[in-house]
């Protein structure tokens, strides 16, 4: 009698255990459930001395992702990762064979295009190749860095814009190799302007920051924005440079730089001196710094428009584009069509 009740104890004592390992058990399947659900905890960055965030650092922008939606993807705001895989496939197919070099969106349209061997120039006159452009970022699933409009699509340019346009072409086309200023600012090392949009090659930028400002200095072509934080007001409109004036705030932790005050012969796209640019930048991750600008010009465009570009924190340093390796490149071009002419009248004449 006295074994059958030790044994009846025993087992209710397991079977008592084993229940309250099962409501444990459940208890904490709930709990991981509900972390598993909750929304991660938003990213709080390091803090300068005076309590705003630290973007200081290199960061690039080597994107794959181009500035307008493709045709191939309209209708289509992101990729699977079984998309991208199969577009990495024949990119590399691309860089393997050491072509051309492929700078900005040139490289993603050629895979789109299935073109193995694309020549971004005149291959008589010859280019770069791959070696001198860095590997792209795949991680960015968005088909544009345009977000507004929701078609990934630039507006419409205004008319007078298509012919303000079509008569600087007819221009350059005409009196092309007369003298320096006829070639675009990019060709004659003068300005790349603001805001810098392509990726993959000199594609970096530097951020430093002080008490009242903020530096961002580009690495083509070494252009440092000293941007002030104080509340000034912009310049003069009469006074006219070639990366505006650009004047910054703080909002929350983003960053809000308003730039106006651009010249005549500053060229963002067919702006000129009419552009008006809203850039915010927001770190919302160790090594991811958003980058977000809004284009505004109604006389170049139909409507507003804004991209994003997600910047990535190197461990780089920024070194001097020379542009012009020893400043002859102008210099021998022009020579080289003086000559030209001399050859064509020597052959006229006889």
């Amino acid at each position: 009698m006295a074994l059958r009740s030790r044994l009846a104890c025993g087992v209710l004592a397991v079977v008592c255990t084993l229940a309250v390992g099962a409501t444990l058990a459940a208890q904490a399947r709930a709990k991981a459930s509900a972390a598993s659900t909750r929304a991660p905890a938003a990213w709080t960055p390091a803090r300068t001395p005076d309590g705003h965030p630290d973007f200081q650092g290199v960061w690039a922008n080597n994107t794959i992702t181009p500035l307008q939606r493709p045709k191939q993807w309209e209708g289509k705001s992101r990729l699977t990762d079984a998309e991208v895989a199969e577009l990495q496939k024949f990119a590399a197919q691309i860089t393997e064979n050491d072509g051309d070099a492929q700078f900005g969106d040139s490289f993603i349209l050629a895979v789109l295009d299935h073109i193995a061997k694309p020549n971004s120039y005149d291959p008589g006159t010859g280019n770069y190749n791959q070696f001198w452009v860095v590997e792209r970022d795949w991680h960015d699933r968005r088909t544009s860095l345009i977000v507004d409009p929701a078609d990934g699509k630039i507006p419409s340019r205004t008319p007078d814009a298509e012919k303000r346009r079509a008569a600087e072409i007819e221009h350059r086309k005409a009196h092309a190799f007369e003298d320096p200023e006829v070639f675009p600012l990019g060709e004659r090392c003068v300005n790349f302007t603001v805001p810098r949009l392509q990726a993959g090659y000199n594609s970096y930028l530097q951020i430093v920051q002080a008490s009242g400002y903020v530096t961002i200095m580009n690495e083509m072509a070494h252009d440092a924005r000293i941007v002030p934080l104080d509340g000034r007001p912009h310049l003069d409109p009469r006074i006219r440079v070639w990366n505006g004036d650009s004047r910054g705030r703080w909002d929350g932790d983003t960053l809000v730089i308003d730039t106006t005050n651009f010249s005549p012969k500053s060229d963002f796209m067919g702006s000129h001196e009419n552009l008006h640019l809203v850039e915010r930048l927001t770190r919302v991750g160790r090594d991811i710094l958003n980058y977000e600008f809004t284009i505004d010009d109604p006389t170049t465009w139909t409507a507003k428009w804004t991209a994003m570009i997600p910047l990535k924190l190197k461990n780089e340093q920024i070194f001097e584009y020379a542009c012009h390796e020893g400043n002859d490149a102008m210099a021998d071009m022009l020579r080289g069509h003086r000559f030209e002419e001399r050859e064509a009248a020597k052959k006229s004449s006889r």
